[in-house]
């Protein structure tokens, strides 16, 4: 099945682990912000936009919800969020770690719910019940590598273009800092050089400069890291030059990707002040964690919501529209309460994931992968 999406538009991204770094207390306000971002995503595949949801719904999402479509339309932007958190806890995790500890918490992460995703998600739409096409049995096992983009496969799952996104950005981590060892010059020029290269590649138009620097995304990246520096050091002006920089160019790459002219053929139309305004409280959000500012919402229930929020994001766009065709049209249940079910049974089946698939594989992949031969 592939995305409805002509461009990009985001859907998810795969939210990052929140490691705490060693030493210091665990940041569960940064999953508390990686559960809101993944629910802004959910809302926005659920009531802000067309496509295949609206076979699900039976009508347009703007029949269904006449005045919240407007702001649901909104909930693409969670994935800006998700990479400026991505960058802070990748810089995070990958501070005074070596390149195979660091491999293999990414590889533990990332993969058990995903393969379970790919399965689940491949199994359900091969049911005669299920409304939506399933994916060729080739392509369905390409998907297992995470490299279906790149080689040109169908995505089981619409919204792993992101972890794409997410996979290249660990890779020139990796090997720009991770590698050679983290410093905070290293991580400073790291930035410093990202960032202009990003512009070059998006100025040269050259699609393998696209494909490796990633402009769009790039400052959102670097943003998250540069506020990671800024709580290690409040005072570092040159961590603070990075993430002012970050929003200034995130910002414009956003307005640029997401707003369209006023057009009563639109969905719904997103305002440059609303995109820039989201993507500003995403950076102040995530810049009130480095702070401590929200040291105070310790709660343990945010590392529960932390931990669903992967498997959550991996499962709710296609499962959820089934179980929207499954209430609403099948069982006649009401446009708002099949929204809030649907957000129910998905964290309930993230719930599960989580704890029968990654907390039994990821240890051991982990372990694997760190055994040194």
């Amino acid at each position: 099945m592939t995305s409805t999406l002509a461009r990009p538009v985001p859907e998810a991204s795969r939210p990052a682990e929140t490691e705490k770094p060693r030493g210091r207390p665990r940041l569960r306000a940064l999953d508390g912000l990686r559960l809101v971002a993944a629910l802004m995503v959910a809302a926005y595949h659920y009531g802000g936009r067309g496509g295949d949801v609206t076979t699900a719904w039976g009508s347009s999402p703007k029949t269904q919800f006449p005045t919240l479509h407007e702001y649901f339309a909104y909930g693409c932007l969670g994935v800006q969020v998700f990479f400026v958190i991505s960058g802070f806890v990748i810089c995070m995790s990958g501070w005074d770690r070596p390149l195979r500890s660091f491999f293999a918490s990414r590889a533990s992460r990332l993969l058990p719910a995903y393969w379970a995703a790919v399965l689940l998600v491949t199994a359900v739409f091969a049911l005669p019940v299920v409304v939506h096409d399933a994916v060729s049995p080739s392509d369905a096992l390409v998907n297992l590598t995470m490299l279906q983009q790149p080689l040109g496969a169908d995505r089981v799952l619409g919204v792993c273009w992101t972890l794409w996104v997410e996979i290249r950005f660990y890779a020139l981590f990796a090997l720009c800092v991770v590698m050679p060892g983290a410093t905070r010059r290293r991580v400073i020029l790291f930035c410093a050089v990202w960032t202009m290269a990003a512009a070059i590649a998006d100025a040269a138009d050259e699609p393998l400069l696209d494909l490796v620097l990633m402009p769009a995304y790039a400052p959102f990246f670097v943003g998250g890291i540069g506020l990671y520096l800024v709580h290690r050091d409040r005072g570092d002006a040159y961590a603070w030059g990075i993430v002012a920089v970050s929003w200034l160019v995130g910002q414009h790459h956003a307005v640029r990707d997401l707003w369209h002219a006023p057009s009563p053929d639109a969905f719904s139309h997103r305002s440059s002040f609303g995109i820039v305004l989201i993507v500003t409280l995403g950076f102040l959000a995530v810049a009130a964690i480095a702070l401590g500012r929200l040291s105070w919402a310790n709660w343990r229930w945010l590392t529960v919501a932390g931990a669903l929020t992967y498997p959550f994001y991996l499962v709710h766009e296609h499962l959820g529209w089934v179980v929207i065709h499954g209430l609403h049209r099948g069982l006649g249940v009401g446009s708002a309460a099949t929204f809030a079910l649907t957000f129910a049974a998905m964290l309930l089946l993230a719930w599960l994931l989580n704890r029968y698939v990654e907390e039994t594989l990821a240890p051991k992949i982990r372990a694997a992968l760190s055994r040194v031969r």
